[in-house]
């Protein structure tokens, strides 16, 4: 009986933020769907320039208009005047929504036992009550990629949209399998490994990366030529990289790795990714030449050389854009996902100009994605994902007032919203003598 007692009792508390009332803007704590225009704002579409004082028509999930002199008919008018309307951010890698407390190892699911898991979902770990997820798209952060880590191959991540009840409700479209590409790197400044060490081990991490591939490339020609093969779910999902059917999303940092990863990219003509790519900027021209987008981050970080200057990292995506590649910008957090707006900020004010730091949060995710036709930009035919704010995202000083997911007005709340709230008007307050 007290075991029952506990787990209602657990579930009371999970379900608890969607029993009550936000008081941030006297909404029910639920998302509402709906007919909407959105009046009177500068309109920063991303790929078709900025509209002065104008509207945005939303219904269905979509956007159906976006210009001037829109006629309201029967939707519900929120006038903008003053403010700014930019289309929602997606976060190019995170483990939001699967960790809840970095601390308590029960609530983490973002890696599993092994080296070789590519059939792990990340999208099936989503937890979609997290507590930081509301205090994400508050932000202005509508879209991450859910990353999981561990092994060689630790799983395949998954784009989501911040709202729905379900992972498969906020599944946005696009699923990539990582590869943690042999470092030849050492882990840190107490690495004490001599130099043969490193490399001899780098090399021994490439050699299975090798027998594993040419495993899987076995197991897919075996399976397209009709042969019945015992269940191998690992090579079963290698083998959709190497049809095409999936990317592979290769983590690699070390400028000599990057350059490794990338001739091992093209003599296995794979449809690639690079991700964190820290020392992108010394080796900016050669993933030009190999027309592989990046997504890089964070951009709060050291630099990943004592000889370096202490900009490195703050200037990284930027060179990589002027040298040609086309870059995507992440925050590798969970509960600080908030926080990508600020990493574009630092890439924004070190070389990469606010346009390109913007594109780099919106529309070239959405490419890199291939999410596009849904997200990314304010355009007609797109899905209704966008935020209202009252000026550059990209500043602290800003504050989002409202924000709109697949068409759904969002509830303004968050734990974060709630302790202030709270400790801004105590009662009963300080006693008086």
């Amino acid at each position: 009986m007290k075991r029952i007692i506990k787990s209602i009792f657990l579930l009371a508390v999970c379900l608890s933020p969607f029993w009550a009332k936000a008081q941030f803007d006297g909404e029910f704590v639920k998302p509402r769907n709906g007919k909407f225009l959105l009046q009177n704002a500068t309109i920063v579409t991303v790929t078709k320039g900025v509209i002065e004082n104008g509207s945005v028509l939303m219904d269905q999930g979509k956007i159906l208009a976006v210009g001037k002199n829109i006629a309201a008919g029967d939707a519900e008018v929120i006038d903008c005047t003053g403010k700014f309307i930019y289309p929602g951010m997606i976060d190019g890698g995170s483990r939001l929504g699967l960790v809840e407390v970095n601390s308590i190892p029960e609530t983490q699911d973002f890696a599993e036992i092994g080296q070789v898991t590519p059939n792990m979902q990340a999208l099936v770990a989503v937890n979609p009550n997290s507590v930081a997820i509301p205090v994400t798209r508050v932000s202005g952060v509508t879209t991450t990629l859910a990353v999981p880590s561990g092994g060689l191959f630790p799983g395949t991540a998954a784009l989501i949209n911040l709202n729905g009840y379900t992972p498969d409700q906020m599944f946005a479209g696009f699923k990539g399998v990582i590869l943690n590409f042999p470092s030849s790197a050492r882990r840190s400044t107490w690495d004490r490994r001599s130099e043969e060490e490193v490399q001899k081990e780098a090399e021994k991490a490439e050699k299975s990366l090798n027998e594993i591939w040419d495993r899987a490339v076995t197991y897919h020609q075996l399976t397209k030529s009709g042969v019945t093969l015992q269940y191998y779910p690992e090579m079963e999902h290698l083998a959709k990289v190497i049809a095409g059917e999936l990317p592979l999303l290769v983590e690699v940092n070390a400028a000599n790795d990057i350059v490794n990863a990338i001739k091992w990219i093209e003599s296995k003509k794979v449809k690639a990714i690079l991700t964190g790519v820290a020392e992108g900027w010394r080796v900016a021209d050669k993933i030009a030449a190999a027309k592989l987008p990046v997504i890089v981050g964070p951009m709060l970080s050291i630099p990943t050389r004592q000889s370096d200057r202490y900009d490195a990292a703050y200037t990284n995506p930027g060179k990589m854009a002027k040298a040609g590649v086309k870059v995507v910008i992440r925050s590798n957090d969970a509960e600080n996902t908030r926080n990508l707006p600020f990493n574009a900020g630092f890439a924004a004010a070190y070389g990469m100009g606010k346009e390109d730091a913007l594109k780099a949060v919106t529309i070239n995710a959405a490419e890199v994605f291939g999410v596009a036709d849904k997200l990314g930009s304010i355009e007609v035919g797109k899905d209704a994902t966008l935020f209202v704010c009252t000026g550059d995202p990209f500043e602290t000083k800003t504050q989002i007032n409202f924000v709109f997911i697949d068409g759904y007005k969002v509830p303004m709340n968050s734990r974060h919203i709630e302790l202030y709230q709270e400790f801004l008007e105590r009662s009963p307050g300080l006693k008086k003598n």
